[in-house]
């Protein structure tokens, strides 16, 4: 455990690309998910990445990084872990230590997230607590939307609740120059609906976020996946590890092109 906070703290929120579903896949035999226990060189624990745990305390981060907070499903690997190696690597140890603060809930809504719900105010209490110690979150990274391109009525109130929910959160936690990279989606949610109807409201939602709030950047999930069949799980809904580990490179050198005054 660390006494202190990291330097450097990260926010991962969002759904289950985000907590991480790589190398998770269905048992034939139980018909339940399971992580195949892979961690790629990218993903490796460094001495200076630690993982903020639901018990709000620090310690070294490692994979799952989010097996205590979205408890209900199963997690593997994510972009948290390669997000975190690469920009030590590209910023060099000078930076000081690095926090990721996992948030992220499989299958969950906007509206789950936005300001007056019971998961809202449980982001504000981890992203405060997070800083308790002397760190600063320089981040908030944000990869949601899949179960809103199965609903239409979701899908088209997207950009006006987006944006009020990035506008809420800088000011709850008093950060109003807050770094946001959001993650322009690749799939939807199949449990919700067959059909990725509604996707072309979400991204031009996201784009819209994007251009109209400032400090706020997208990268593309279409990019980290590639071939779909070589991108996705067998589940076709999300991300594999290859994916996840090209997506937080992604997060690392789009932060520290647009951001690095921030941890400077």
């Amino acid at each position: 455990m660390a006494a202190t906070s990291p330097a450097n703290i990260f926010i991962l929120a969002g759904q289950s690309n985000m907590a991480g579903r790589g190398g998770v896949s269905k048992d034939p035999t139980t018909d339940k998910n399971v992580w195949d226990g892979y961690i790629p060189p990218e993903s490796q624990p460094n001495q200076s990445i630690f993982r903020f745990t639901a018990d709000m305390v620090w310690e070294q981060a490692r994979e799952p990084l989010h097996w205590d907070i979205d408890v209900v499903k199963t997690n593997g690997v994510g972009p948290g872990m390669p997000f975190a190696n690469e920009l030590l690597a590209k910023a060099g140890p000078s930076i000081g230590t690095i926090g990721l603060v996992p948030c992220a809930i499989g299958g969950s809504h906007l509206r789950e997230w936005v300001k007056g719900t019971d998961r809202y105010t449980k982001l504000v209490e981890r992203m405060k607590r997070s800083e308790e110690h002397g760190g600063k979150v320089k981040g908030f990274f944000w990869y949601q939307g899949e179960s809103d391109a199965a609903v239409e009525e979701e899908a088209k109130s997207y950009e006006r609740e987006l944006s009020k929910f990035f506008t809420d959160l800088r000011a709850d936690v008093n950060h109003p120059d807050l770094p946001i990279i959001l993650v322009k989606i690749v799939t939807h949610d199949f449990f919700i609906s067959p059909d990725f109807e509604f996707k072309d409201e979400v991204w031009n939602a996201q784009e819209a976020v994007t251009q109209k709030l400032p400090n706020v950047r997208m990268v593309d999930g279409r990019v980290a996946v590639g071939n779909f069949d070589e991108g996705l799980n067998e589940d076709r809904g999300h991300l594999n590890v290859k994916s996840e580990v090209n997506l937080g490179k992604m997060f690392a050198h789009s932060y520290y092109s647009n951001f690095a005054h921030f941890i400077s």
